[in-house]
């Protein structure tokens, strides 16, 4: 994108010099007739500009790259000392131009003692006040570049690292798919059929889908289901599935396979025993920005000590890439009860992150 002539920046320092130039006039105009004041006044903003141009952009520059202090310290000095000697010269001719017609009370002192010299120490402090306000707004804008470049870059890990959470998953996923066809393919050579026309909508989803920020949610709804109707193939009579799903608006954005890992889970750690059949139940509801996604199986795990909803790899990803994609806008509660497993999710669609604010 083509960077603006005229940015904020331009407008703030425009403005600065423009109501200078009236204060000064404004001030002087108490000791002169304003018609006298207006070419000086002018005269030294033009020459504060120049100078405080070179001290911008040159010296404040090199002393940010090479930090030498000493030497910038020098440099300002000889810089405020320049200035204020211009500031000095132009109001002593005016004075000696003008002083003659025109002698105010407040310039008694000069004209007694006709000192070039009184003139140059009171003329210090509106150098310094000049120039100091320059470095102000340089150092400003110098803030703005770096909190920029920051904001870039940490955008940049950002994405990084949630691509680095997204790429962990799918190779995990592909390694299950191909098993499943690989054993059906020995029992059922139609139903492996089946199950590869499944698996190339599941392969062009993740090709051609996944690489995008968003997907809509009735697109990543499919490719859920298309993963659960993969596990019934598998599973058949053995595990009793049931689904629920709920999508008032399939239009809505959602990050993609972020609600994978939970499915996944689920039948990778359902229970077999001889005793109960085992079970998977997930019910995925949206109402307007509210997403919610309830999924229960059996269990024959006990849950650690330490943490009893401790599950692996890949829910842990999730969780990373909710904190990083959905920070304080959704909530996740796992419950392991040793026989049980669920997760409940909440998330508001609409306050998905921008990883330059963060």
């Amino acid at each position: 994108m083509k960077k603006p002539v005229f940015d904020k920046h331009f407008f703030f320092i425009a403005g600065f010099w423009i109501l200078l130039t009236i204060t000064l006039i404004a001030q002087i105009s108490r000791d002169y007739p304003t018609a006298y004041v207006v070419f000086p006044c002018l005269l030294i903003i033009g020459c504060a500009m120049l100078i405080s141009y070179i001290f911008s952009n040159r010296i404040l520059p090199n002393a940010f790259i090479k930090g030498k202090t000493p030497l910038f310290a020098m440099q300002s000095f000889s810089v405020i000392v320049l200035l204020t000697f211009v500031i000095a010269a132009v109001n002593y001719m005016t004075f000696l131009k003008y002083g003659a017609n025109y002698t105010p009370s407040d310039l008694s002192l000069i004209k007694s003692q006709n000192s070039f010299w009184f003139l140059f120490f009171t003329s210090s402090p509106a150098s310094l006040l000049i120039l100091g306000s320059v470095c102000g707004f340089k150092f400003y804008q110098r803030h703005n570049q770096i909190e920029q470049q920051h904001n870039l870059l940490k955008q940049a890990h950002m994405e990084a690292h949630v691509r680095i959470l997204q790429d962990q998953i799918n190779p995990h996923l592909m390694f299950n798919v191909l098993n499943h066809i690989h054993i059906l393919m020995k029992k059922d050579v139609d139903l492996a059929s089946v199950l590869l026309v499944r698996f190339s909508d599941i392969l062009r989803y993740q090709i051609y889908e996944c690489n995008r920020e968003t997907v809509t949610l009735e697109k990543d709804v499919k490719y859920l289901k298309d993963l659960v109707s993969v596990e019934k193939i598998r599973w058949g009579e053995e595990l009793e599935v049931k689904c629920d799903w709920n999508i008032a608006n399939g239009k809505r954005d959602i990050v993609p396979l972020l609600l994978v890992p939970f499915v996944e889970n689920a039948f990778k750690h359902v229970s077999r025993l001889p005793s109960s059949k085992g079970y998977v139940h997930l019910e995925l509801n949206q109402e307007e920005e509210n997403l919610s996604l309830t999924i229960e199986n059996s269990n024959s795990t006990q849950p650690t000590r330490k943490n009893s909803s401790n599950s692996g790899l890949g829910l842990e990803n999730v969780r990373q890439r909710l904190e990083i994609l959905y920070p304080e806008h959704h909530e996740l509660k796992i419950t392991n009860t040793g026989t049980i497993f669920k997760v409940v999710l909440h998330i508001n669609l609409e306050k998905k992150a921008n990883y330059a604010e963060q």
